[in-house]
């Protein structure tokens, strides 16, 4: 962004960024973009995951989210435990500082109000709930912008993100499941808009050209192992995903078909090798994608995908390129529902490799139809993101003349 001045806005970005999660970097790039073409004079620093990844990237200064540098690995020793316990402590100081020097400070997109991943309350849900309570306490107004939401059973999770909703001055969703969920936990949200994932901004990229790599079919896995509650089935749950996705791979390796495997978070890769290790084919390659640009130039080249990764699938679907899910939430099958397939959605829990082929079979017979209609909905998700975004910066970034960003009334309106 631009130099500091004495009418610069100063925007802080916020979230598990930079941490290896291609969807997550995506929904950054999506908002510093909006930024840069909206609101040129904004100075935009970060507190987040992998602040060293965030400022080689996108060009911007970041600090890292937790003062404890082993805050996501299991403590087991005493000392580990003692400087996760300070880590808390610090911060609480270190967090209302960071926020205190900001305008404004953005949530951009990410699932950061589920747990449908395995998750500790003492994690980022703790990092968040400390980041909404500052703003709250700071008049510093915190806005979640399209996240994702959905219903958590583990009570200290749960009171953690209701909370942190509730102290947000701004919430979005990237599906009306979303909203719902957060309703159901006692959060009002009357006046909370929904509208696509914001990786539906990021640029386009060519429509699906087949041609190029006739035949291929992209195949997104993922280091699937079960949701918040199934810890303890984690390892059976992991093998049967495996499993039933290595001989759907190899099936198509037999109808002489190129794969090309995807990835969407550094910790798919030993399911990649796994799959490359079993299948053996020269018809079976690994992708080498570093970002959302990445994966929208895979999938949009591919005849057919098929994918587990939220943000694969969001690629692959915006990419215009027919898509089958290997749903692992219900955020997935909402998605495919928006953009018209939801009859593709396939449990990634029970992968039934059979069932999966006639469905992906079925999938193809429509290629020219879904095309289409993936044309029509891209416009759509376009134009009601762009709405939203606009509608974002009235709020967010007030005319000079009105009241102070930082105070902006209609920036409170969450209890």
């Amino acid at each position: 962004m631009t130099a500091a001045g004495p009418a610069a806005v100063r925007v802080g970005v916020f979230g598990l960024l930079g941490s290896g999660n291609l969807g997550n970097d995506g929904s950054l790039e999506a908002v510093l973009g909006h930024l840069r073409a909206a609101h040129p004079e904004a100075v935009v620093d970060a507190l987040c995951g992998g602040p060293e990844a965030v400022t080689a990237r996108f060009r911007i200064p970041a600090t890292r989210l937790h003062w404890y540098g082993g805050e996501y690995r299991t403590a087991s020793r005493a000392g580990a435990v003692a400087g996760k316990g300070l880590g808390k402590l610090v911060d609480v100081v270190r967090t209302a500082a960071w926020v205190r020097r900001h305008d404004v400070v953005i949530v951009p997109g990410m699932g950061v109000l589920e747990a449908t991943l395995p998750l500790r309350p003492w994690g980022f849900p703790y990092a968040l709930f400390l980041l909404c309570a500052s703003g709250r306490l700071l008049r510093t107004p915190v806005a979640l912008v399209g996240v994702g939401a959905d219903a958590i059973t583990d009570r200290p999770t749960r009171a953690l993100v209701r909370w942190s909703a509730r102290l947000a001055a701004h919430r979005s969703y990237r599906d009306v499941l979303s909203r719902d969920a957060m309703r159901a936990m006692g959060v009002d949200t009357a006046r909370d808009a929904v509208h696509p994932d914001l990786a539906f901004a990021l640029p386009a990229r060519h429509p699906g050209t087949p041609a190029e790599r006739p035949g291929t079919v992209c195949v997104g896995v993922m280091d699937f192992r079960g949701g918040n509650d199934d810890r303890a089935r984690a390892r059976e749950i992991h093998r049967r995903y495996l499993d039933g996705t290595t001989r759907f791979v190899r099936a198509l390796a037999e109808d002489g078909r190129r794969v090309r495997l995807l990835t969407g978070d550094e910790a798919d890769r030993p399911v990649v090798a796994a799959i490359l290790r079993a299948v053996d084919s020269p018809l079976v390659t690994a992708a080498e994608a570093a970002s959302l640009a990445d994966l929208l130039e895979e999938t949009a080249a591919a005849d057919a995908v098929v994918a587990t990764r939220y943000h694969n699938l969001v690629c692959a679907l915006k990419a215009g390129t027919p898509t089958l899910a290997l749903s692992y939430a219900a955020k997935s099958d909402a998605l495919m529902d928006r953009m018209g397939l939801g009859g593709f959605c396939h449990p990634a829990r029970e992968v039934d490799p059979d069932r999966l082929l006639e469905q992906f079979r079925a999938l193809e017979k429509r290629s020219a139809e879904v095309r289409r209609l993936l044309g029509e909905r891209n416009l759509e998700a376009a134009r009601q993101l762009r709405d939203h975004l606009t509608a974002l910066s009235a709020a967010l970034f007030p005319a000079a003349d009105d009241a102070a960003p930082a105070h902006d009334h209609a920036l409170r309106e969450a209890p």
